[in-house]
């Protein structure tokens, strides 16, 4: 009998994939309570093509890897989906990711909150069964899609979800920014 361990397969995620894990583990780096962060995201050769002075910086990068291109000023707004749905593209960003924290609290917390919109963010904010996510959801124009969520209870890079439906209004309003 021997006593060598099978190897571990892991999985192979797609250039968006690994694209979207290195940039939620660059934004969490950063800690909790960020605002909001953009990304527009572009093919390493697309972008050698476009800005040869990135070379440096891509050397030894796959070619068709993909990078995000953190897009600095974005607007405060109480809606991040209605932002989005503002957004437009050029032809050169092949895809957008964003980083969003966001408050998840029981189905029953969300019962009788105040009509005032601030109010009812303060009363989901207390609540003391709520957690802390940060949502990070990345689509291409062709419709390849991911989504990535860290729990602040469970703030390790090891305790990512990873998924393709975790936030399907956020996916729906990215594809809309890329749209014509």
């Amino acid at each position: 009998m021997s006593s060598q361990q099978e190897p571990v397969a892991k999985p192979v995620l797609s250039p968006l994939g690994e694209c979207a894990v290195d940039t939620e583990r660059h934004v969490a780096a950063g800690g909790w309570d960020q605002p909001p962060r953009l990304f527009a995201l572009a093919t390493n050769s697309a972008l050698l093509a476009g800005e040869p002075a990135l070379a440096d910086q891509l050397h030894g990068a796959e070619p068709s890897g993909i990078s995000a291109i953190e897009q600095e000023g974005m607007p405060r707004t109480s809606s991040i989906e209605s932002m989005l749905g503002r957004l437009a593209w050029p032809a050169e960003v092949e895809g957008v990711l964003l980083a969003i924290e966001r408050i998840v609290v029981p189905p029953e917390a969300e019962n009788d909150l105040p009509d005032s919109p601030e109010q009812a963010a303060e009363v989901l904010a207390a609540h003391p069964d709520r957690r802390d996510v940060r949502l990070v959801v990345a689509v291409l124009r062709d419709g390849e899609q991911i989504c990535l969520l860290r729990q602040r209870e469970y703030d390790e890079d090891d305790k990512v979800a990873v998924g393709q439906d975790i936030a399907p209004g956020l996916v729906a309003a990215l594809k809309a920014s890329l749209e014509d």
